[in-house]
Parts: C-alpha cells; sequence; structure tokens
C-alpha cells in the first residue's frame, strides 16, 4: 500500500461511494485490484485513516484473541475485521485463526528485522611473479600473499609432501576440504592438481556408509583375541570358520588400512618401489668369481632394528676376495646412504677400470645421479632381475654370515652401540678373518698375496 498516495486513495474511495459504477469497474478505472478498493472502502468506512499503520507493529495474544472473538460473534469476513481493526492485511486474521483452531499459540506478525552481518569479501589468490615487490600494486600485493598461504596450508595438511611423496587422491580431498573456508575453492583444485568432478565424487563416495564395517569389526576382535599373533591368512580362516564367507584378499586389504600387521616375522626392509628410473641389464648372470681385483663389485642395503630405531647397512664388495670395498650406515635408507658409499667406493679405483657394479632394481640404484657416476667412472651397471634375491646371492650370503656371526649373538642397547660393533665387526672381516676358498687367508691377505 505503500506506493499509492493518500489523495489517491481517498479519489478512488469517492468515486466508489458516488454509487454509479461498482467495485470491479471503478478498480479498473483507476488501474487497482478490485480487493485492494474493498480494503480502502471498508477502513474509510470504519473512519480508520489509510495507510498509516506503524511498520513492524506486534500484537498481543489476547489483541489476538479478541479480533477472531469479533469476527465470530458479528459474522464479519476478514477484510472487514481487518477494515474495522485496523490490521492493514486481511491475511494476518487467516493465520491467527488457523493457529487459533490448531491449539498452537499465535505467533508474532512481524518478527524483529535481523541486522545484516558483513562478511568480508575473500582476496583471490594470485601465483608470485619475479617483479619487483616495489613495482607491484597493494592489490596484487596481497593476493600474492594469499597465495602463499594457501600454499603453506596445503602443504601442512598433506603428511605424504614431507615424506617427499605425492598425496593421493584421498588425501587430496581432504585438504580441499578443511581449507575450502578459508580459499577460493577452484584455487585449491588448481593447486593440488584435482579436478572439480573428481573432487566431487570422491566427496560423495566418502560420505557413502562403509560396507565392510561389520567386517573391520570382526576382523579386529580376532586380531586381539589371538595377541597380534596372525597375518591376514590365519584372520580370515578363523573368520570363515565362524560362518562369514570372506576372501582373504579382501582381509588383507582391510587390515592393511587398519594398520594391523603380525608381530610375527615383521616385514623386512625392501628398496623396490617399481620402475622410478631406469633398469640395467644383469650382465653378472650368477658369475660371482672374479679374476682380479676391481672386477666384479656387488652392493645391497640391509636393516638393522636396535631399540626401537633402526639402522641401515649399504655395503659394497669385491668378488675377487670378498673384500668390503667400502661402506656407509644411516638412520634412514635415503639415497645419501648409496650415494656416500659409492663415493668412498670410487675412490679406490683406477683412471679406466674394468668394472661391473651388480645390485637388485632397488629405486636408489635406478637414480640417473648414481646411473651418473658410474658412467663418468666408466663402470657398467648390471642389476637382478626383478624379485630375484639368487642374482645377488654373493650379497646376501654376506649379510647372513654378519648378522649370524655377530648382530644375533649380542645386545644392543643403542644404535651407537650398533654402529660401532659393525665398523669393528667389518674390520675383522676384512683383515682377520680367514675364508676357506682363500686358502685360509683373510680377504686383505689374499688380495696382498695376488699383489706381491
Amino acid at each position: 500500500m505503500g506506493k499509492y498516495t493518500e489523495q489517491f486513495k481517498l479519489k478512488a474511495i469517492a468515486a466508489y461511494l458516488d454509487g454509479s459504477h461498482g467495485f470491479r469497474k471503478v478498480a479498473r478505472h483507476f488501474g487497482i485490484d478490485f480487493s485492494l478498493l474493498r480494503r480502502w472502502v471498508a477502513s474509510h468506512q470504519a473512519d480508520s485513516s489509510i495507510g498509516r499503520r506503524p511498520h513492524g507493529r506486534r500484537y498481543s495474544e489476547e489483541f489476538k484473541h479478541r479480533v477472531l472473538k469479533y469476527m465470530h460473534e458479528h459474522r464479519l469476513s476478514l477484510r472487514q475485521t481487518a477494515a474495522h481493526f485496523d490490521l492493514g492485511q486481511s491475511s494476518q486474521i487467516g493465520i491467527w485463526q488457523r493457529r487459533y483452531y490448531s491449539g498452537s499459540p499465535a505467533a508474532p506478525t512481524a518478527a524483529k528485522p535481523r541486522k545484516p552481518t558483513h562478511v568480508p569479501k575473500k582476496i583471490k589468490p594470485v601465483e608470485p611473479t619475479d617483479i619487483d615487490d616495489a613495482q607491484k600494486p597493494r592489490e596484487q600485493l596481497l593476493a600474492e600473499l594469499e597465495y602463499l598461504r594457501m600454499e603453506n596450508a596445503v602443504l601442512k595438511g598433506a603428511q605424504s609432501y614431507a615424506r617427499g611423496e605425492g598425496a593421493n587422491t584421498d588425501e587430496k580431498v581432504l585438504i580441499v576440504c578443511k581449507l575450502k573456508r578459508r580459499f577460493p575453492l577452484p584455487d585449491l583444485l588448481r593447486m593440488v592438481r584435482l579436478a572439480r568432478s573428481t573432487f566431487y565424487y570422491q566427496l560423495k563416495s566418502q560420505q557413502k556408509p562403509d560396507k565392510h564395517a561389520e567386517l573391520k569389526e570382526q576382523i579386529q576382535r580376532v586380531y586381539h583375541e589371538h595377541k597380534k599373533l596372525y597375518g591376514y591368512r590365519r584372520v580370515a580362516l578363523v573368520i570363515r570358520n565362524n560362518g562369514t564367507l570372506v576372501n582373504k584378499k579382501v582381509v588383507e586389504r582391510l587390515m592393511a588400512e587398519l594398520d594391523l600387521r603380525s608381530v610375527v616375522r615383521p616385514k623386512k626392509y625392501r628398496s623396490y618401489r617399481g620402475v622410478v628410473g631406469k633398469v640395467a641389464m644383469n650382465l653378472l648372470e650368477r658369475n660371482f668369481v672374479a679374476q682380479r681385483p676391481n672386477q666384479k663389485w656387488v652392493t645391497d642395503v640391509t636393516e638393522f632394528k636396535v631399540a626401537e630405531q633402526k639402522l641401515y647397512l649399504s655395503p659394497v664388495m669385491d668378488l675377487y676376495n670378498a673384500e668390503i670395498v667400502a661402506y656407509e650406515m644411516a638412520s634412514r635408507p635415503c639415497y645419501s646412504l648409496v650415494g656416500n658409499m659409492l663415493d668412498k667406493a670410487l675412490e679406490r679405483l683406477g683412471e679406466t677400470p674394468k668394472l661391473v657394479m651388480h645390485s637388485d632394481q632397488g629405486w636408489h640404484y635406478q637414480q640417473p645421479q648414481y646411473r651418473q657416476k658410474l658412467y663418468q667412472r666408466g663402470v657398467k651397471q648390471s642389476m637382478s632381475r626383478k624379485g630375484n634375491c639368487l642374482d645377488n646371492a654373493a650379497m646376501e650370503s654376506f649379510f647372513g654370515t654378519l648378522k649370524s656371526e655377530f648382530f644375533h649373538l649380542k645386545r644392543f642397547e643403542s644404535v651407537e652401540e650398533l654402529k660401532a660393533g659393525l665398523d669393528e665387526y667389518i674390520h675383522y672381516y676384512n683383515h682377520d678373518r680367514i675364508k676357506l676358498r682363500l686358502n685360509g687367508l683373510s680377504p686383505v691377505d689374499y688380495r696382498a698375496q695376488a699383489a706381491s
């Protein structure tokens, strides 16, 4: 009603009260709805002021009941009752009437207006450029700062990035879900290299109920009942004996997800991670006999565990006299373990060695820097076949001798004590321990006798 002036309303009412035309014809003449004109006339006849009802007026329950009672006693319509009590909208009385007969109290007609909350506008992140910061406008500097904040938040959220690996799709979805309230979703998806459709598909898949929830409970119960001694095969067999048909491969996968492993014969370290570089041919072909020093070398990595800590040993052996040419120890099996060992070993070579360096297909030996060092010194690289430890049996035999004669016979309280013991044993192995195939000489004495 606020868009019609008081003068216009009075003019329309006067035209109707003349008595020559009805509501519809007068309303058509003034371009308004006939029900609106009828309301104006009823309000005018009730001697009420038109259009001056205060906005947002609240009515008590007593007043609402009085309005309804008056309407029923005098048998008035909603419009007539609204005009009599100056309520403006007749639909209000209909609402009160429905709530009254439904048994619920009549709610106030006008809710208290809510204050608009101020939502700060998000800054769109922009990747930093090489331009001098002094020449950039303030908006660009803020956008680049927001990009760096987003990048830092993503790196903190991904544990796989800290390990030097790429995050899988599930981790990416989890990171985006955590940060999408702080940063724009398209920029987050672009940073983690995840398609928008993939994000929503994975999000929907993760919200589905776990179909293996009951089976996981059985696996955990069986695993702990047998004091963590059973692997996935035995766990699957127990579950099948209890009447649940399940495949052992499903149990294996679910136990890996739950991080449940048998404490008997724990899984040993394996350096094979697939083809991450270039795999060389098997030039050694299990011929572990060398006619001269520095003709055939073999190498590998083995693992020790002491006081809940691990130690990795990377030696290189000369097949001529089974001498340990060089070795390196580290607490983590990173590339520097093998790289430092190789640097120590290559210092003993001449200018133009005719040497074959044999190893397994571990990821260390496939790295470009490892292969480049061998190429620069003229050393040919050889690798065992995949999953065949017999191709490097000479090195495996040394590890067996080392652990049976040294590691399993002593008790070590710390990794430092183990390191010192390994240094002592390798020196003993090279200089004092005799070998039958070397005519009762130690590796160093056999090499010195051959050179004399």
